[in-house]
């Protein structure tokens, strides 16, 4: 089946909104096996979106259309649609009841402009919306169909996840058996080019298909399986898994679809009743953000520092004035001195700490920027690690911050694999 999405709204032509909603869709259709060639942007026109629904009908089975379906006069997703298949409009009494009580249990007043978004195109199916007020519309028409989705992310994923991604899994598809079945095998501390060159022959695979995806300092490889039923598609996707993680050892931190590099870092924390604090510099805070992201955290979570001046350092972290001056703030000695003294000040198990230049300004030839030094302190011992990142500051210090993940895991990792007799890890 092939599928085609549409993202409605003049803020994302004038680059005022990232488009993260086209990059999320296209992730979860290509996990359930369909194929998507052509993506595409417009704005509030009824005219344009018009006439680009129709030519995404004329080359795709499924046409997913995000935003657009708002009380306002500037919202047309759904009316346009419906005009393009000569539907008309007419009031949902189940969706009405539900925003009504939306805006009453929040102690809001509803406009009567609120009531545009229970209209709904006349034979199409309403996807309930828990998380705001427009539902979602699926509609069929002689073996097309398309789906509206609301625009704000929060929205959009649980709606997609929970009604729309089983409606699309249910579909009958006469070209293969009925089915899809993926499972994500997610590395971390590699490049895409490093871990595609161990796969090549993998990736000729028919079924399964073995494909690999490029994130901020990890690479995902997704293996699908079709089948004709769900028991014979996870028995093709499992040996290729196996291999995977043969292959790529312990630099696969999991092959579960909601873990992230974070919470696996947490996750490894709480099995092994460890503790943890970080300092950072250049990142401002950026790791222990994304480690207070995992609910559960607090059983494991310290303190946070940010010391961002040389006095700041000295002073929280008892770095030594001699070497600030001998080696400067980016140094191997530095973020050695931040990380144990950070584990002296808290008690924690782990700490970790960054110290770089994230630029644009600041580098010299000997200090460029995108130089990195981070240290890790796990139950006495102390690993420093110098790293290289290009692209503007924010790539950096996002880029950065991945690198402090798989390197806390990885310090963890290795103090209990010398360990004659460690925790489970």
């Amino acid at each position: 089946m092939v599928v085609e999405l549409i993202s409605v709204g003049t803020e994302l032509l004038l680059g005022n909104i990232v488009n993260t909603n086209a990059a999320y869709l296209a992730e979860k259709c290509a996990g359930l096996g369909l194929s998507c060639y052509y993506q595409t942007v417009v704005g509030d026109n009824s005219g344009r979106l018009a006439g680009t629904i129709r030519t995404a009908l004329e080359r795709a089975d499924l046409v997913i259309m995000t935003g657009g379906l708002g009380p306002t006069q500037d919202d047309l997703t759904k009316e346009t649609a419906a005009g393009v298949w000569n539907r008309q409009l007419a009031m949902d009494p189940h969706s009405l009841e539900r925003i009504e009580t939306y805006f009453r249990e929040r102690g809001l007043e509803m406009t009567e402009n609120n009531k545009k978004q229970a209209l709904v195109p006349e034979g199409a199916i309403v996807v309930d919306n828990d998380n705001g007020t427009a539902p979602g519309i699926i509609m069929e028409k002689e073996g097309k169909r398309m789906i509206l989705l609301p625009g704000p992310p929060n929205e959009l994923k649980p709606m997609f996840e929970n009604s729309i991604a089983p409606f699309l899994t249910g579909l009958e598809n006469p070209d293969a058996p009925g089915i899809i079945f993926s499972k994500t095998v997610k590395i971390c501390g590699m490049g895409e080019s490093k871990v595609e060159s161990q796969i090549t022959d993998l990736e000729a695979l028919a079924n399964p298909t073995v494909a690999p995806y490029a994130k901020t300092g990890e690479v995902h490889l997704r293996v699908t399986a079709r089948a004709e039923d769900e028991k014979e598609a996870k028995k093709l996707v499992k040996p290729v898994v196996k291999e995977l993680k043969s292959r790529f050892g312990s630099a696969v931190y999991t092959t579960e679809e909601d873990v992230t590099l974070e919470k696996a870092v947490v996750d490894l924390l709480l099995a092994n009743e460890l503790t943890v604090s970080t300092i950072e510099s250049c990142t401002g805070g950026m790791l222990a953000a994304r480690l207070i992201n995992i609910p559960g955290v607090s059983e494991v979570f310290k303190t946070g520092y940010i010391t961002y001046s040389n006095k700041a350092k000295r002073k929280i972290a008892g770095v030594k004035k001699g070497t600030l001056d001998k080696f400067g703030a980016v140094s191997p000695q530095t973020a050695k001195e931040m990380a144990r003294g950070t584990a002296l000040l808290t008690k924690a198990d782990v700490t970790f700490s960054i110290t770089g230049i994230a630029g644009p300004d600041g580098g010299t030839a000997e200090k460029p920027v995108g130089l990195i030094y981070m240290g890790c302190y796990v139950c006495g011992t102390t690993n420093v690690k110098e790293f290289h990142f290009s692209g503007n500051r924010a790539k950096i210090r996002e880029t950065a911050v991945s690198a402090a993940l798989t390197m806390m895991r990885q310090c963890i990792l290795e103090y209990y694999s010398q360990k004659t007799f460690g925790k489970k890890v």
